[in-house]
């Protein structure tokens, strides 16, 4: 998605050839009309796939999964949480271990298992994708809870990093609106491959 291509180089920082940082248009603060530009762009991809349910993780996923949903129709959102909640019963959630690439952590995520029914159609939405740990575990998930993964929506994918090879071997399809697929003197290489 060309729109978000330029964004990035206009407003994103590349530090060290490692991190890119969009957190002044993506996802500290958002700016609202390159949101609703990608979340259109990722709907329009999975318009025929037939969702029943957007899966994201806790935090910076949600505004992207629900701007998804409204162009899909209004569909639910379903986000796994970080942590359970110490006051009420949570026995009865899925749950996946999630290594976290930017904060070099490892978290455990979970889902109630009410909220992902079985044979439903699930797309999950990852607002930056490196190394697909976040997807690869909401596909567990939603493996767990036999529900079908019918793709994985990215806002921005650094693909150098393998997510996108994970999944492939999942045989879950990715589609990306900013794919990069190198850093060259602190600027991202965007892919000429759509999607």
């Amino acid at each position: 998605m060309k729109a978000l291509e330029n964004k990035i180089l206009k407003s994103g920082k590349v530090i060290d050839n490692k991190i890119l940082k969009v957190d002044n248009f993506f996802n500290y603060q958002i700016d609202t009309k390159t949101l609703k530009a990608v979340a259109k762009f990722i709907a329009q991809q999975f318009k025929k796939a037939k969702v029943d349910k957007i899966l994201t993780i806790e935090t910076s996923g949600i505004a992207f999964a629900i701007a998804v949903a409204f162009e899909l129709g209004n569909i639910p959102v379903v986000f796994a949480k970080k942590s359970k909640t110490a006051l009420t019963n949570d026995d009865d959630n899925y749950v996946a271990e999630v290594p976290s690439y930017t904060h070099n952590t490892v978290n455990q995520v979970y889902v109630r298992q009410r909220f992902i029914l079985p044979k439903e159609r699930i797309l999950i939405i990852d607002d930056f994708m490196a190394v697909g740990s976040a997807s690869v575990g909401l596909c567990k998930i939603c493996k767990d809870a036999h529900a079908k993964v019918v793709g994985v929506g990215v806002g921005i994918e650094k693909e150098f990093q393998g997510g996108r090879k994970k999944l492939k071997t999942l045989r879950v399809p990715v589609i990306s609106a900013a794919r990069i697929v190198a850093f060259k003197n602190n600027k991202p290489v965007f892919s000429k491959e759509k999607f």
